[in-house]
C-alpha cells in the first residue's frame, strides 16, 4: 500500500516582535542584499545612490546571495553579520 506524505510544513511558526524601527538613517550602516534575481543590481544601485543621497546613510555594504532559489547559505550570513548592519534591506527585482 503506498504511503502519502504530506509536503506542506503544519507547525506554526512562533509569534516574534518586529525589530526596532530607527529614527533615522544618518549616518548609519546599511547592508543591501541582493538575492541574485535579474535586475536587483540596478535597483540597488539606485537605491544606494538615494539612500545616502536622501537619508545621509555613511555607509553602504552590498551583499549577495548565490541563488535567490533557498536562503541565504551561513557563510553570506556570516558576511552579513560581520559588517555590524543598522539595518539590511533584502531586494528583489525581475
Amino acid at each position: 500500500m503506498p504511503i502519502l506524505i504530506n509536503p506542506m510544513n503544519e507547525a506554526l511558526p512562533e509569534a516574534q516582535a518586529p525589530a526596532p524601527r530607527l529614527k533615522s538613517l544618518q549616518a548609519k550602516r546599511v547592508v543591501l542584499l541582493d538575492i541574485s534575481k535579474p535586475g536587483g543590481s540596478i535597483f540597488l544601485d539606485s537605491l544606494e545612490q538615494w539612500l545616502r543621497e536622501r537619508y545621509g546613510v555613511s555607509e553602504i555594504v552590498r551583499e549577495r546571495k548565490p541563488t535567490f532559489a533557498k536562503p541565504a547559505p551561513d557563510d553570506v550570513m556570516a558576511r552579513l553579520l560581520a559588517h555590524r548592519p543598522d539595518a539590511v534591506i533584502e531586494a528583489l527585482a525581475d
